[in-house]
């Protein structure tokens, strides 16, 4: 697995599927991104990528471990568009 590669992915993902907020980060919940059909043929392991998106800096997210279904509100904010 190419984290960095998948990393960009994250990040081209929340763009495409995301909204902007007051901010203008982009934001896509959790639920939306785990049901998109391109993150889950795409990515080997959507969730650590996103565990190795956060430690990079590269997007934020409430708590340490997302769960699907139990999670599914919180929302994916990118941080870093360029990375």
């Amino acid at each position: 697995m190419n984290v960095e590669k998948e990393v960009r992915e994250v990040v081209g993902f929340i763009k495409e599927l995301g909204k902007p907020n007051a901010k203008g980060q982009y934001v896509l919940t959790f639920g939306d991104y785990f049901n998109c059909d391109d993150v889950q043929n795409t990515l080997e392991n959507p969730f650590a990528t996103l565990r190795a998106a956060k430690k990079r800096g590269v997007i934020d997210f409430e708590g340490e471990m997302l769960w699907q279904g139990q999670h599914n509100h919180v929302e994916l904010i990118l941080l870093n568009e360029n990375y």
